[in-house]
């Protein structure tokens, strides 16, 4: 089959993140049609996650390309570049203060920049409720996307954007996700200012972490007065279930927790002890490296389905970047091969380069050495991505 012009491809989009809405949304602005398949019911189905920073050289190109970057710095908190690192006494060791004009890489909470996309897309761009099962049909197209309702969508192009555990990648590559042997728990705290001043005053206006070299701590603002902490810890993928242990335990896990962080600071292991509702547990995965594939003229991937990596706060930023790109691609290629080819020459080798630098660097989250704590500041990724 003759690969088509872009402007009368039929372009299937796989997941409504940051990275699918992003590439839709300047599919739409070059006159080229898209459709987007999500499995969530709706927009507000479930909590996005935390806060991102969008940094200016990869997700803030994006917005730009998108036409929403404005906008963006409407909506996004500067202040929240701001970094403090503690030691487990909870003395700090360094604190990083943005400049008042600073917009290297400001803050917005992932629920606002989905809004910002969605709402920047037109009306039934996104079909809701739609589980992709898989990819079938001949590699050179049209592809059968075949969902767990049964109902079936022809496509010239499918682009997977869904994720650590992404439908789209069996078409491309047999690599999954492995466990890389370190775990978050998400703890919440809502309304700081009145409830939780203490923990208000040691996170401050951005981020905050701490680590003893087995163990670590990292916090961060979000709008609407909440903070996000995420206990990093060095365990087995089964931990829960070893210890005696239930996911819906949060008594029986606190108490496990601040045995574990009992050298800790008070302070500090307020986090641990009163958080509001349960732990959430996610468990760190990343593809294997390097992960590459055979190109194919009708799928490709972008964002975490390409290239998941340990989040060291470049997920969100690489696939935006990675959506504007193949979206500028399109606008500009003769044919969608031609797109897709010259996509995957520039995202292939940046991505596996990328990966390799970040590969193990989980052990990065739980260093009491590291001066300047990272973290995951574009991290963790939507609560999906650890089902």
């Amino acid at each position: 089959m003759a690969s088509p012009h872009p402007t009368r491809a039929r372009i299937s989009i796989i997941g409504a993140g940051p990275g699918g809405l992003t590439c839709a949304r300047i599919l739409q602005r070059h006159g080229i049609a898209v459709t987007v398949h999500d499995r969530d019911r709706g927009p507000d189905t479930r909590d996005q996650g935390g806060t991102l920073d969008l940094h200016a050289d990869n997700g803030q190109i994006a917005l730009r390309e998108a036409g929403l970057l404005d906008r963006f710095f409407e909506l996004a908190r500067p202040e929240g570049q701001e970094m403090r690192r503690m030691n487990p006494d909870g003395a700090l060791t360094f604190h990083a203060v943005p400049a008042p004009d600073e917009t290297f890489k400001p803050e917005i909470d992932r629920g606002e920049l989905r809004t910002l996309l969605l709402g920047s897309l037109r009306p039934g761009t996104v079909r809701w409720g739609r589980t992709l099962d898989s990819v079938g049909g001949p590699a050179d197209g049209p592809r059968r996307l075949l969902f767990t309702d049964g109902t079936t969508v022809e496509a010239d192009l499918v682009i997977g954007a869904d994720g650590a555990f992404s439908r789209v990648r069996p078409a491309l590559s047999p690599g999954v996700p492995q466990y890389t042997g370190v775990s978050f728990l998400e703890a919440w705290f809502s309304d700081v200012g009145n409830r939780h001043p203490g923990i208000a005053e040691l996170v401050g206006p951005g981020s905050a972490a701490a680590a003893d070299g087995e163990r670590g701590l990292f916090a961060q603002r979000n709008g609407g007065d909440r903070i996000r902490v995420y206990l990093i810890r060095r365990v087995a993928a089964d931990w829960i279930t070893a210890g005696g242990l239930t996911a819906d335990d949060t008594d029986g896990i606190r108490a496990l927790l601040l045995d574990e962080y009992a050298h800790w600071s008070p302070r500090l292991r307020r986090m641990i002890s009163d958080n509001e509702g349960p732990y959430v547990h996610r468990p760190i995965l990343a593809l294997p490296v390097p992960h590459t594939w055979e190109h194919q003229p009708t799928v490709t991937l972008l964002g975490d389905a390409a290239h998941l990596m340990p989040p060291l706060g470049v997920g969100v930023n690489l696939a935006m970047l990675e959506a504007c790109e193949l979206a500028l691609a399109l606008a500009n290629a003769a044919t969608v091969d031609e797109a897709v080819r010259g996509y995957e020459k520039t995202m292939l080798p940046r991505s596996v380069e990328t990966a390799k630098a970040l590969e193990g660097g989980t052990e990065h989250l739980l260093s009491a050495d590291a001066p300047d704590f990272g973290g995951p500041a574009a991290e963790p990724s939507p609560p999906r991505s650890w089902e």
